[in-house]
């Protein structure tokens, strides 16, 4: 039986590398920047499996495992795309090649993603919690049998024994009931990109309060964050580099009412019906020009060195504990790992 990876001592300021969501960017080098992030004293590896299709986690997850010895690896994976058995048998997986190195992050199953991929439509926190309470039953070794609104299961198992029964499952959430559910349902939430630090107070206040309702002592969960970052020398070049991850944000008018629902100041509910607009006549192109400069800063860490770190340590007061920083662009990837790694001041 292969053991769970020695436990690294954890950091005072913990710090993890995001990849995934840039189409042009391979496996190959995304495997190879968590191996850099690794020598530079990062604390997790994490990527994302996004609605636009880009790589799949299970490959690039197996290629980060085998690229490195010491980092965490995470990866977001929507419900209801892969059956509560797949997804337990994959996260088994990946933790036994890993060492015991793997978070499993679960996101909810929403219309977009049953349009997308052509899947009848349930409802999503019936869904999530379902497969949540399943997949943890599953990792225990035993057999299951589970009778949900969407999740049926006769007394299956897997057929090897799981390194670790107790994976951690995060719970990748937005919106105000998102967090709520995440609160009673996972070892932690990962909030997503394109948000402010003061959203990201505000969420962490309702994770708090939602705790709280249940009995739970809200320093049991872990909070990550997606955190869009982009490094320059000019802080113009730094808004320009990203300014197109920002504009992703608001391609589907659900993505920033959910983060409004929590209170995110930036977004003005006046403004979104000219982004939609604008992507509707012009594509994505289109809705960059239209998005304002402010919401690029305010929603990022962007700018200089000096700017980001500050940025950085804005999200990790509003009580963010694991920031998952993004780059911008491939080439800003040594920058990055400089000023966050050991040889840094987190």
């Amino acid at each position: 039986m292969i053991q769970p990876a020695p436990a690294s001592p954890p950091s005072s300021t913990p710090i993890g590398l995001a990849l995934g969501y840039d189409p042009a960017v391979t496996v190959r080098e995304m495997a190879a920047s968590a191996a850099a992030a690794e020598r530079a004293g990062f604390d997790t590896a994490f990527f994302s499996e996004t609605l636009f299709t880009n790589r799949d986690s299970v490959s690039a997850l197996t290629a980060f495992g085998l690229a490195t010895q010491r980092v965490t690896l995470g990866a977001t994976q929507v419900v209801r795309l892969r059956s509560p058995l797949v997804m337990a048998q994959t996260a088994a997986t990946l933790d036994e090649l890993s060492g015991g190195r793997l978070v499993l992050v679960v996101g909810a199953f929403t219309a977009k993603h049953a349009a997308r991929n052509g899947r009848p439509m349930t409802d999503p926190i019936t869904t999530l919690r379902e497969y949540v309470e399943s997949i943890r039953a599953l990792l225990s070794g035993e057999a299951v049998t589970y009778r949900g609104e969407v999740v049926q299961l006769d007394n299956v198992a897997l057929n090897f024994t799981p390194v670790r029964a107790d994976i951690p499952i995060w719970i990748a959430a937005a919106s105000r009931r998102g967090l709520i559910n995440a609160a009673a349902l996972g070892d932690g939430v990962l909030l997503d990109a394109g948000a402010s630090p003061e959203y990201s107070a505000n969420a962490v206040e309702l994770l708090r309060q939602s705790c709280e309702k249940i009995g739970r002592d809200p320093g049991e969960l872990a909070v990550a964050q997606l955190i869009n970052t982009s490094i320059e020398d000019d802080r113009a070049a730094a808004v320009a580099a990203i300014r197109w991850e920002v504009a992703t944000k608001f391609k589907h008018a659900s993505t920033p009412k959910a983060k409004m629902s929590v209170g995110e100041p930036t977004i003005n509910p006046d403004d979104l019906p000219r982004f939609a607009a604008a992507f509707e006549q012009g594509g994505e192109a289109a809705l960059q020009e239209v998005l304002p400069e402010h919401y690029v800063t305010s929603l990022t860490a962007t700018g200089t060195v000096a700017d980001v770190r500050a940025r950085i340590a804005a999200y990790r007061h509003a009580g963010v504990t694991m920031p998952l920083v993004r780059p911008a662009a491939p080439h800003q990837l040594d920058r990055l790992l400089s000023t966050f790694g050991t040889g840094g001041t987190r």
